[in-house]
């Protein structure tokens, strides 16, 4: 507020619009974006399409023209000698008028534009010519801003100025945060310059290793913040040791296992193995594609924990999923005698006091269930397993009650069909050991992709009709991404009865979020029965259906989803051995990132791949699960998906510091958790991370 230039007023707007309320929150905005103000351009250089460009001359004359209701639009006739431009002001004309001399020679910056064949600058930037040193200028930063802003003065160059005005006011060098001994064998500058090159860089070669030196920063402490988590984790809790391999398994292994398990299965099974038996608790995520066998994996898994005497319990994000897990897990134990339960929403009455009764005597060994299974009444007696499937559903705080379900903290094994590139899962899920199950079961075929214009539906129905004459089944989903969007829900219902009229001869299913969970149930079961032929739908299939009988994958207006959402929604096929198709229709009008999007997913079928390009193309903040989960912190500066190889270093680094001084005593650190208990104090979600 005292800084020269904010005040008490702009002080709120500052806080209400940004979050600054420092210097430091103030030092830490950084631009967005630098035009380089050290080039001169002469007026017949200029054309229309080009970026911000500066000239040196003088004004020849001004016109005003009346614009109607008390406005008007202001003109000055400029010259440099080479040719005439025109400088325009809709509002502040009258400021221009009264300011700017005839005759006198200015520096004018602004975006050139062409209107009446002439070249024009709409509000330009002026300052006097010989009070300008253009030499020294270098890079001119731009700040977002928002329009609240704008009306109280604090566009971009006001910003700029209030930081160049914070920045000659701070005597002392900026605080380092980084230890000499790193900056040294890393290579990077000091705190200081990094931070008043961030912000009026000479040239893009100071510019670039500022910005590498912030990034860093950012980067290094958030992996710090994780890899302590870890560590101190690890010291304080123990797991239950899990030595034995014993007949539940063995027997399973030996007479009901359904089918070989791959290379990619088996060495998931070696790692949990470890885990398990190591007197550590294990938190491991594993990750997969839809029917690469994550399920059987986590089954083996449970079965290990009831061979030593403890139960199980798998999470699933909603009713149906849960309902086939239970589906599944009892048809592959079938024959052992194994108690399986299940625990929903509308598990309710004597049903409910049984299961409760069950698990509390510990007769239920493995229990499925939803967000359910945390309340506060659902007591086991020995819980030394938890599955959590498609974790990104569930909140941090939902699974951290699982912990206190147990003497110690149970064994956690997270599940997930959307593959998080590396980058992200080292910061996001950066808590948890990963493991990847990268190959399908044998005589998977893979998944053929076509895209579609909407013009050309007609074929597309044809299409449709031959699958369902061989015998297969087709889903057919529209874009209700939000289940607030009104008209998308009025498109699926239209949608519904057009397609009732384009296939008279077939049954459908119609199922979306609004509906009753029963209603909803009844209609997927029609499905998944076979008494139906088509299911129209929207995203709610996303997760957890199984119907192998099911060949065809349409999806309308792909262009609203994202990549992950679409390789799931593509993962609800496939799963028999016929051959499968997913059919991407959309307008013929496409943006160039829409555009990408579809062609990866007509080029492959490799989650890895989508995943790392739907970072590169949407951002983290945009992926699925890192908007819910609450992203831990709010990058100011690095890029998880273009700054990789940082965030690899980052991780490197704060690992060899968490094992050179693991309980955070050394002196020779010091400076390191002193900065990092100052940002945990800030309003970032540091928990969110875990």
């Amino acid at each position: 507020m005292y800084l020269p230039g904010v005040g008490p007023h702009r002080k709120k707007i500052l806080s209400d619009e940004l979050g600054l309320n420092t210097y430091g929150d103030l030092l830490e905005f950084y631009p967005y974006k630098y035009v380089d103000r050290s080039k001169i351009y002469t007026i017949h250089e200029l054309s229309g399409d080009m970026p911000f460009v500066q000239v040196v001359g003088h004004i020849l004359s001004f016109e005003t023209f009346e614009m109607g209701l008390r406005r008007e639009r202001v003109v000055a006739h400029f010259t440099d000698g080479t040719g005439i431009m025109d400088l325009v002001w809709f509002n502040g004309g009258k400021y221009a008028k009264q300011n700017y001399r005839i005759g006198k020679d200015y520096l004018v910056f602004g975006k050139p534009g062409i209107f009446n064949n002439r070249i024009q600058v709409t509000h330009p930037d002026i300052d006097e010519a010989d009070k300008v040193d253009v030499s020294g200028m270098g890079l001119q930063p731009y700040y977002n801003t928002t329009e609240k802003m704008k009306k109280s003065g604090l566009n971009s160059r006001a910003i700029e100025k209030l930081t160049r005005t914070m920045l000659d006011r701070l005597k002392e060098p900026i605080p380092e945060t980084l230890t000499a001994e790193m900056l040294n064998r890393l290579h990077l500058i000091e705190r200081d310059e990094a931070l008043r090159a961030i912000h009026y860089p000479h040239d893009h070669r100071q510019l670039e290793r500022a910005r590498a030196r912030m990034k860093f920063e950012e980067l290094f402490f958030v992996q710090l913040n994780i890899v302590r988590y870890v560590s101190d984790n690890r010291r304080k809790y123990r797991g239950y040791v899990f030595s034995k391999i014993g007949d539940t398994f063995n027997g399973f292994y030996h007479n009901n296992l359904p089918f070989a398990l791959t290379e990619a299965q088996k060495r998931v099974l070696r790692e949990i193995r470890k885990d398990v038996a190591s007197g550590r608790q294990m938190n491991r995520l594993l990750q997969g594609d839809v029917g690469s066998g994550k399920t059987l994996v986590a089954l083996m898994s449970m079965l290990i924990a009831i061979d030593n005497g403890y139960q199980a319990c798998i999470m699933a994000p909603t009713e149906i999923l849960a309902e086939q897990h239970l589906q599944t897990i009892a048809a592959f134990l079938k024959g052992m005698e194994i108690r399986v339960a299940l625990l929903t929403g509308i598990v309710k009455g004597k049903r409910r006091q049984e299961v409760m009764e069950g698990l509390l005597d510990g007769s239920i060994q493995i229990l499925v269930g939803t967000h359910a299974v945390i309340e506060d009444t659902v007591q086991f007696a020995r819980l030394g397993m938890v599955v959590v499937d498609e974790q990104h559903r569930f909140g941090v705080a939902q699974r951290a009650k699982l912990w206190h379900k147990s003497q110690n903290p149970p064994h956690v094994l997270v599940m997930t069909a959307t593959p998080i590139p590396r980058t992200l899962a080292m910061t996001l899920y950066g808590d948890l050991d990963v493991s990847v199950i990268d190959e399908l079961p044998p005589g998977r075929k893979p998944i053929v992709t076509h895209h579609f214009l909407d013009s050309n539906m007609i074929r597309l129905y044809d299409g449709i009709r031959q699958q369902i004459h061989q015998g297969r089944q087709v889903y057919i989903v529209f874009p209700l991404i939000e289940e607030s969007e009104k008209s998308d829900l009025k498109n699926l219902e239209d949608g519904f009865e057009v397609l009732k009229q384009v296939f008279p001869e077939f049954r459908l299913s119609k199922v979306h979020g609004k509906m009753k969970p029963k209603d909803k149930e009844d209609e997927m079961q029609k499905f998944v029965s076979g008494d139906t032929q088509i299911l129209v739908a929207t995203t709610v299939i996303e997760v957890g259906v199984n119907v192998p009988n099911a060949s065809v994958m349409v999806i309308l207006e792909a262009q609203r989803f994202g990549l992950s959402q679409l390789h799931q929604l593509r993962g609800r096929v496939g799963r028999g051995a016929d051959q499968s198709y997913c059919i991407l229709v959309t307008s013929p009008k496409l943006n160039e990132v829409t555009r990408k999007r579809i062609d990866i997913m007509c080029e492959t079928n490799d989650g890895f791949r989508i995943a790392e390009a739907d970072l590169k193309l949407r951002g983290p903040g945009d992926l699925e699960g890192t908007q819910q989960s609450g992203m831990a912190f709010d990058l100011k500066i690095a890029d998880i998906a273009r700054d990789g190889q940082l965030v690899q270093i980052a991780r490197d680094e704060a690992q060899h510091i968490i094992d050179e001084d693991p309980t955070c005593i050394k002196a020779e650190y010091a400076i390191l958790w002193r900065h990092l208990k100052d940002i945990r104090k800030s309003n970032i979600n540091w928990s969110a991370i875990s």
